[in-house]
């Protein structure tokens, strides 16, 4: 059985392609995608690059029905796809919001989609989409052979995050999510039970997130963390025992144990290696949301690269307890807060929101991979030190956890009474009892024109992922 194909957008090119299609004069429009990739084994996931329209005067016929083009115009973006090896989607609109192909658009893929695969010379899917007005989108693609098959999903990461599926409505909601159907429509809760989504850490923040999206009814959780259970983690990771610890027992496989052992359903993919890992990358590039409960700041940085490299949405997660060290008050509690940032791609990072700089990036980096030469450093005085173990307590780990859950449920299906624009970041402090968010604001220099490259070399642009330093 082929692997099935997906099609991801950002929130800007998605405004971007609604804007041009419906013009307001009630006829068809088309463009073209140049689409990256991520060839993997359980998705084949096709990331927009570059968004061509044709402009409505090169257009030989427009009708509320039909939309032809001179060849000639789209010969150089052909041409481009060739050289790019990229992936070509025509993409056209229905005004009249017809919710399928019609017999004029069978009739003239079947003449565009093998010239178009004949004209790249590469064995990579080109296919076609429709966009309805009210922005939905649904389309199908052409591998090898003359057959269609349909996109299996055609996403967005907006401010609102959207999943339009080939077969929406093939899933029956479960007995078990009977009473979330009663706040979140039966739509929602079929899309939770497709989604794939990724946790990058199963410790403090990411076992609570993960028990949360495994009793929503989440289809597939991918879960990534290197560490094995010790005494000093159970008293915050759920699911976890004594024995747990005794026995050095990976992270990974306690969660994945406790979600099969709830038998909801959640299919489960434990990956106990670190997330500087290839495969791991590969990985994870496959899901639909990422959630990142880790406080490194290089791991930070690579989920950021991630997110915008595949265009996926990313929910990070941060928790700080400070206490007074000195004087009368030490050990004083100063405060408990915590920070969901959710991290659209095209738009800001946790370094232009000021989080880290890309110097301590390189700092966490050579503590990780040299940790002789990184003290070596700070005792030199040339970079800060690292605290080796950060307090965490459980309440606030899953205060925050689950603040991050209701913010990625917020965007799934919108609740809230202003945009979820305003609310790029989320603050809470127990010490002042307060909750604060912020709008999202600006593009971030270093990531924000990097979305849609897919899979490039090296991996993420990094070159510590280059296939030459793995072998």
């Amino acid at each position: 059985m082929p692997v099935p194909v997906t099609l991801a957008l950002s929130g800007d090119q998605h405004e971007h392609l609604k804007s041009f299609l419906f013009p307001g004069d009630g006829k068809e429009a088309v463009a073209l995608l140049l689409c990256n990739r991520r060839e993997g084994d359980r998705r084949h996931r096709l990331v927009v690059r570059e968004i061509h329209d044709v402009p409505y005067d090169q257009c030989s016929e427009r009708t509320p029905v039909r939309v032809t083009w001179h060849p000639d115009y789209v010969a150089p973006i052909l041409e481009r796809a060739a050289d790019k090896r990229l992936s070509v989607i025509k993409v056209h609109s229905h005004p009249n919001g017809y919710p399928a192909f019609s017999g004029t658009d069978d009739e003239g893929d079947a003449r565009l989609l093998p010239m178009i695969r004949g004209w790249v010379e590469a064995d990579i899917a080109h296919g076609s989409a429709v966009m309805l007005p009210d922005g939905q989108m649904f389309g199908r693609v052409l591998r090898s052979g003359q057959k269609m098959e349909p996109i299996e999903c055609i996403s967005v990461a907006d401010d609102d995050l959207h999943f339009w599926y080939a077969d929406a409505g093939n899933k029956d909601v479960p007995s078990f999510a009977a009473s979330h159907a009663q706040i979140f429509d039966e739509g929602t809760i079929e899309r939770l039970r497709r989604l794939s989504i990724a946790v990058i850490g199963a410790s403090g923040t990411g076992s609570p997130v993960i028990e949360q999206l495994m009793r929503l009814g989440v289809g597939e959780l991918v879960i990534v963390d290197d560490d094995s259970m010790e005494d000093r983690n159970v008293n915050r990771i759920l699911n976890s025992t004594m024995r747990d610890a005794a026995l050095g027992r990976p992270k990974v496989d306690v969660q994945a144990e406790a979600i099969d052992r709830a038998g909801l359903g959640t299919r489960v993919i434990p990956l106990g290696r670190n997330l500087w890992d290839q495969e791991v990358v590969r990985k994870v590039a496959q899901c639909d949301v990422v959630f990142g409960c880790m406080d490194t700041i290089d791991g930070r940085y690579l989920l950021n690269a991630l997110a915008a490299y595949y265009t996926l949405p990313y929910f990070d997660i941060g928790v700080r307890l400070e206490a007074i060290r000195q004087g009368a008050a030490k050990g004083n509690i100063r405060e408990i807060c915590g920070t969901v940032h959710y991290i659209r791609p095209g738009r800001s990072s946790l370094m232009s929101r000021g989080l880290f700089t890309m110097n301590q990036v390189a700092a966490a980096g050579l503590r990780r991979n040299d940790p002789a030469a990184h003290d070596q450093q700070v005792e030199d005085g040339y970079i800060a030190g690292v605290q080796a173990h950060r307090p965490a307590v459980i309440s606030v780990n899953m205060f925050a956890a689950g603040l991050a859950v209701n913010e990625f449920l917020a965007r799934l299906h919108p609740f809230r009474e202003e945009p979820n624009n305003n609310y790029a970041a989320v603050t809470f402090s127990l010490a002042s009892m307060e909750i604060i968010y912020d709008p999202e604001e600006g593009i971030c220099e270093i990531l924000g024109g990097s979305v849609g490259l897919g899979d490039v070399t090296p991996l993420l642009g990094i070159m510590e992922l280059s296939e030459r330093r793995a072998a």
